[in-house]
């Protein structure tokens, strides 16, 4: 086994934890209550067809709906998070396996939290976990900048400039996701990947071959694939 210790980049939701259970609905009605007034004419809100296909469009185009907004709409990041991400009650919401925490603590190597969510939700979430002491550095989609403006997920140019900040070579860095396109691009910039599966449609997975090195239906198989992942040829 390599010497060198790896660096494990966790996704958040469908990552660990269940979000297509009832916070990312929560958060599509949010976001569309959001779009529609502002793609409305100011008196009446656009129809829910033209924001669902405006909002799928920018998620497919830029990773990140709140990328389409900002650049084609002059929308105030903070603004849209906040209100993209208002539940009445959160932890009621959450789901998620048992032994997450027991988990991380047996993966060697520190563990970053890499997620496009906004930094409070983010936050809470790891907290009703009980996560959150077991990652070094939590990077929620408002600290994902490169020269000042945001760049999330997928892109490479923040996650070179990741592995900068850290002094780390790509190949000691592990991307935990659900989403392919994100893996795509960590693979190109020469990173480990593992796609997690558990929670997202298998559709969703298609041609993942080429950019995922282990491919897991839950978390808690990493560890009996962890040797793999760091004695893969650089």
């Amino acid at each position: 086994m390599t010497s060198r210790s790896p660096i494990w980049l966790f996704d958040l939701d469908n990552t660990l934890h269940d979000a297509s259970h009832a916070i990312f609905p929560a958060i599509r009605v949010n976001m569309n209550r959001y779009m529609a007034h502002l793609l409305g004419d100011g008196t009446t809100p656009a129809d829910a067809a033209t924001v669902n296909a405006i909002r799928l469009q920018y998620w497919q185009r830029y990773g990140a709906t709140l990328m389409g907004l900002v650049k084609h709409h002059g929308v105030r990041s903070d603004e849209f998070l906040h209100e993209a991400h208002l539940f009445d009650d959160l932890p009621s919401m959450i789901r998620a396996e048992r032994g997450l925490a027991r988990l991380l603590a047996r993966l060697p190597g520190r563990k970053i939290l890499l997620t496009n969510a906004p930094r409070a939700y983010s936050h809470q979430v790891l907290r009703h976990l009980g996560l959150h002491r077991h990652f070094f550095q939590h990077i929620p989609i408002e600290a994902m900048r490169v020269h000042g403006k945001l760049q999330p997920k997928p892109s490479a140019q923040f996650l070179r400039k990741l592995l900068g900040t850290h002094g780390v070579a790509a190949r000691d860095c592990i991307l935990v996701e659900d989403t392919v396109a994100n893996l795509r691009v960590a693979k190109q910039v020469g990173m480990r990947t593992a796609l997690v599966t558990r929670y997202t449609q298998p559709g969703l997975h298609k041609n993942s071959a080429a950019c995922v090195d282990v491919k897991v239906k839950s978390v808690f198989h990493l560890a009996r694939h962890a040797c793999r992942l760091y004695r893969l040829p650089p």
